[in-house]
């Protein structure tokens, strides 16, 4: 959420960072909307304030009267006095009302995009970051796509799965269950080794949770929701891990922090149809290992850049071909001031596969979590940040489908210890 003296401070700099975003001129006037509500809240508060000043007066000299024993006199004060507080009372209420507009509009305003994300309408129009250098895997014409090696491997069951819950939730088994498990376990290692301190968070957030890393109001859709307890299930560890530090007071030299957890994920897609979203491509269930750091304002994109080598690693030692991605400001998240994708190439469906977004926030979740540090005298918002590293479906699906020969399925080297086998035969 954007800081109300940062936009009346920064107005051109927001209006063309929402033009970034595709606003047009008609939603661009919520800046002005923002603006003549903070105005009005600030003049209720003078009025509220000189009304209190007022009653402390009157009431100074109430005191005074009765002991001077004009009576009289001091009635006729505390007549004036209840209907300052009468006045007062409906300036609070409309003090409510105009506090609760504003937190409205904020709350429906995105980040400011990153002076490097480009401009674009979608991610059609996103920015090729970095190029794979190494070559494309290449499958022979019988070379099958993920779903069907599952079937013949008998891996995944997604037929299982619909029965079990509904469609997008698969069902693994055998050594499909050991290669999920070993990734998992090699991507929360490597995260380790990189310093990041392991979480087991809940799966399940509260509202106050949901809002503060940004997906209340943006997306609450995609979130599936447990109505009579109020709660939803994670759609990423991002959710739990950040909120952590929700209103919380750090000091300088806390930073930087740096969290990673593993859970599943749950996310209703409404709306995904068609052949892209066959097999893992898209499930409303999925495993993710998260990276999340807290970190000096200074300092972030250093951070973010770091975080990008950290996943760049993980896809080198799988051995699978990447591109990475800069979002133009169609394709960005609301949260998010600067995003970069990772995507791997599928050899059998001969496309790329997300895998990994990788996004400093800046003060945007920070401010809804009122997630501070101590800088001198004063305090200051933190920068946070966060990646997948990595989601597991698409993972797998790259994996099984670059690897497949006549022999099996050949298991990448840095897995070997984990899976405890080479091959899938």
């Amino acid at each position: 959420m954007l800081l109300v003296p940062f936009i009346r401070e920064n107005k051109n700099l927001v209006i063309e960072g929402l033009k970034k975003r595709n606003y047009s001129d008609n939603d661009l006037g919520v800046i002005d909307d923002v603006i003549a509500l903070d105005d009005k809240r600030k003049n209720t508060q003078t009025k509220l304030d000189s009304l209190l000043a007022q009653t402390n007066t009157l009431s100074k000299q109430i005191g005074g009267l009765y002991k001077e024993g004009k009576r009289e006199e001091a009635d006729t004060l505390k007549t004036e006095v209840a209907s300052i507080k009468e006045q007062s009372k409906k300036l609070q209420e409309e003090m409510s009302t105009t506090k609760e507009k504003l937190e409205e509009l904020l709350l429906g305003i995105p980040n400011i995009p990153h002076p490097s994300v480009p401009f674009g309408k979608s991610d059609e129009e996103n920015e090729v970051f970095q190029e794979w250098s190494g070559s494309m895997p290449e499958l022979g014409e019988d070379a099958l796509a993920h779903w069907d090696l599952a079937k013949k491997y008998n891996l995944i069951d997604f037929e299982l799965g619909v029965k079990i819950t509904g469609a997008g939730f698969p069902l693994f088994r055998g050594k499909g269950s050991k290669l999920q498990r070993a990734l998992i376990n090699f991507f929360l290692d490597e995260a380790h080794e990189a310093g990041y301190e392991e979480i087991i968070p809940p799966l399940l957030v509260n509202e106050a949770s949901a809002r503060g890393t940004g997906q209340i109001p943006d997306k609450e859709g995609q979130m599936y929701y447990a109505e009579k307890d109020d709660l939803y299930l994670i759609p990423t560890a991002e959710v739990p891990v950040t909120n952590i530090l929700r209103d919380v007071i750090l000091d300088e030299g806390d930073f930087p922090i740096q969290y990673t957890g593993y859970t599943p994920c749950f996310r209703r897609e409404a709306g995904a149809y068609g052949k892209d979203v066959r097999g893992l491509n898209r499930v409303h269930q999925f495993d993710k290992v998260e990276i999340v750091h807290v970190q000096h304002p200074d300092k972030s994109h250093d951070t973010l850049m770091g975080m990008l080598k950290h996943v760049e690693g993980l896809l080198q030692k799988l051995e699978l071909p990447y591109r990475i991605l800069r979002l133009c400001g169609g394709d960005l998240g609301a949260a998010s001031a600067l995003t970069f994708d990772f995507e791997v190439y599928s050899a059998a469906q001969k496309r790329w596969l997300e895998v990994s977004s990788v996004s400093n926030f800046e003060t945007y979740q920070s401010n809804r979590m009122k997630l501070r540090f101590r800088d001198g005298k004063t305090t200051r918002l933190a920068h946070t940040l966060n990646g997948s590293a990595l989601a597991l479906a698409r993972i797998v699906a790259a994996l099984l489908e670059n690897n497949q020969s006549t022999e099996g399925i050949r298991i990448p080297k840095a897995l070997q210890s984990y899976t405890r086998f080479d091959i899938i035969k």
